[in-house]
């Protein structure tokens, strides 16, 4: 590190902002938001780093990156180290600075909140990410001889691509089994190109592909090969299961089948996934209309919200049943969605929906709420107001109230034991299964979170599926 800079001179620069596209320009494309760090904005961001003796934002961090040690690199120009040393811990670097609420882990943490502003650990991580992946001088680490062990991973999602990476470089032969037609999983699908551009995931994966991690796509297991198939007839030693939660939730309220209701994930899988913002040029189509109404005030609430208004919809509206205070996304989304237009209609829920003779939505019912005492999350419980009800026009309606996990796992292997919601019962300090040589992580075992947890599983898993096969 330099000691160029005293503690009280670093105390005294200021968090540097992220440069962003103007919205009424970025409302027009899919293009990134924002813009990223210059070299000389990245440099000075990571001066800011105390360099704590006990540097509580590894704690913070679920895969525990050296975060002192690479901004440390990045202070002295070091970019492409500072990469290797993220690398170490996180696989996925580029996608972790983009998409990771650093706000509530690393960053929440810095010694620095106490008086000040946190260092800008993501935008740093992502900067150096970005430097990498331009320069064309990504180096591969030295891999061990084969062990002989082959590994199934189940889900190419962030879980998945985690434990991947750990165990090819482990010297085990992975092959990762994708049930859609590419790889990537719910950073795929499920987060617009706006927040994570497609290169930023294919170029993760394409490093992995070169540390001789293969990729079966199109395979969905339950159907063409069991868990059980893999393990006696396909000769894997281990197995790690990361499908995630795609199962979106309804209300089962009236009018739940019309068309132009959607839920998030068919929403932005129509759009993210199979080009239905470039219809008829994509043979994927998708209901557009002047009103879209966005039911939910999660982080995909606002991806379906802010991808509606660039399908071209001046009015988008997100209706929640509590207030913007106990709203469950991230500060930034609600932030960038309220300046791309997007209203907000709050302590409101709907009722049903109403269409026309030909099966389209033409408007949604809500009932007015109010607070309560506060339910098993901790949040006040919203109840209805009596005669609230109110109709608002709408020719869509999309569903962003969290997800259940997919249920063919369940059905297919008996002798995994999940919960009746099908998510999968671990050892949460191994990731442990019920059946033996069977590991899990993500989504499948905690319902939806976030990407930077799935990827603390799947670190977990990792180590307990090395020691599983070092010992069996």
């Amino acid at each position: 590190m330099s000691a160029a800079l005293s503690k009280k001179e670093r105390l005294k620069i200021s968090r540097n902002p992220m440069p962003e596209q103007e919205p009424e320009k970025r409302v027009c494309s899919f293009d990134e938001v924002p813009l990223g760090y210059s070299i000389e904005t990245a440099i000075l961001e990571a001066q800011r780093c105390l360099q704590c003796p006990v540097p509580t934002c590894i704690e913070g961090c679920p895969v525990r990156i050296d975060i002192p040690g690479f901004l440390a690199l990045v202070e002295q120009g070091d970019f492409l180290g500072a990469a290797q040393k993220i690398k170490e811990t996180n696989i996925l670097p580029a996608i972790c600075g983009r998409v990771c609420p650093q706000e509530e882990q690393c960053e929440a943490v810095c010694a620095l909140t106490k008086k000040y502003t946190s260092v800008a650990i993501g935008r740093v991580e992502r900067f150096v990410a970005d430097y990498e992946r331009a320069s064309g001088a990504s180096e591969l680490p030295e891999l061990p001889p084969k062990t002989g062990y082959r590994v199934a991973v189940v889900g190419s999602g962030p879980a998945g691509l985690t434990v991947a990476g750990e165990m090819i470089r482990k010297g085990h032969d992975v092959t990762v089994f994708e049930a859609l037609h590419r790889p990537g999983g719910v950073l795929v699908y499920g987060i617009p190109r706006f927040r994570l551009p497609i290169e930023v995931i294919d170029h993760e994966i394409d490093y992995l592909k070169k540390l001789g991690v293969e990729f079966r796509c199109n395979v969905v297991i339950g159907r063409l090969y069991s868990i059980d198939d893999l393990l006696k007839e396909e000769g894997y030693h281990a197995v790690f299961i990361g499908t995630g939660a795609g199962h979106p939730r309804f209300l089962n309220i009236p009018g739940e089948n019309l068309n132009g209701v959607y839920s998030a994930n068919e929403f932005l899988t129509r759009v993210n996934l199979m080009g239905a913002n470039k219809f008829p040029e994509f043979d994927t189509p998708i209901v557009r209309g002047e009103r879209i109404a966005v039911i939910g005030a999660g982080d995909t609430a606002m991806d379906a919200a802010r991808t509606a208004r660039r399908l071209g919809t001046r009015q988008v509206t997100i209706y929640y049943r509590r207030t913007a205070a106990e709203a469950p996304c991230r500060v930034e989304e609600m932030h960038h969605a309220t300046e791309e237009g997007i209203g907000f209609e709050w302590l409101t829920s709907p009722v049903r929906f109403l269409g026309n003779e030909r099966g389209f939505l033409t408007g949604v019912e809500f009932q007015r709420m109010e607070l309560g005492q506060p339910d098993e999350s901790g949040r006040r419980r919203p109840v209805p107001v009596a005669d609230s009800n109110y109709v608002v026009p709408a020719q869509v309606a999309i569903f962003a109230l969290g997800f259940n996990v997919n249920p063919i796992i369940a059905e297919t292997s008996p002798d995994i034991i999940t919960t009746k919601e099908g998510i999968i019962k671990v050892d949460t300090k191994t990731g442990q299964t019920s059946k033996p040589g069977v590991f899990a992580g993500g989504d499948i075992i905690t319902g939806g979170a976030t990407v930077i947890l799935a990827m603390g599983q799947g670190k977990i898993a990792a180590r307990s599926i090395q020691e599983y096969l070092t010992n069996r």
